[in-house]
């Protein structure tokens, strides 16, 4: 998808992409967490979500599919998402764009991007999870129609837990 509003191109990503994939997340993760989570959450979570064997499975096998944001050929963001075990509904698993791009409307490409990808595949609901100290990220979620559907936290082991928002919003 090219989105006019967005100076990126928006493009499913291959088993190429991955380690790509994991270095930008890295390095978003310890700009931006810092201060949200403890450093030692924060590589807990980065070696546990993004060992390149986590992600093959999570594209081979697992049902998620990502997708890659470039501009002028750069990787500059990325989505992971997939249907839920609720029918009707999709999730955003990961919505990450590199610090030097935020604010340009790749983030909101990136959405619009899988709320498509949805809608198509006859969803009606659009969910994802955020830390409720995260309070950058939920403000952008809210601009794009997100609203606050539950709390939850959930234990990821390493005696780590994931204080998080569900946020939804329709598709369709």
């Amino acid at each position: 998808m090219n989105s006019s509003a967005s100076p990126c191109q928006i493009a499913p990503a291959g088993l190429a992409d991955l380690p790509p994939i994991a270095a930008l997340a890295a390095t978003v993760w310890r700009a931006h967490y810092p201060g949200i989570i403890s450093a030692a959450q924060i590589e807990y979570m980065l070696a546990r979500m993004y060992d390149l064997e986590t992600l093959r499975a999570e594209v081979l096998t697992g049902g998620i599919r990502y997708h890659c944001a470039r501009v002028e050929g750069e990787l500059a963001g990325f989505s992971a998402f997939g249907p839920t075990i609720t029918p009707g509904e999709f999730k955003l698993h990961k919505l990450y764009v590199h610090p030097a791009h935020q604010r340009r409307g790749i983030g909101r490409a990136l959405i619009r991007n899988v709320e498509q990808l949805a809608a198509n595949a006859g969803c009606r609901a659009l969910i994802l999870a955020v830390n409720k100290a995260n309070h950058q990220a939920i403000a952008a979620y809210r601009q794009n129609g997100f609203i606050v559907r539950e709390s939850v936290v959930v234990e990821i082991g390493g005696g780590f837990v994931m204080d998080d928002y569900v946020m939804a919003k329709p598709v369709g």
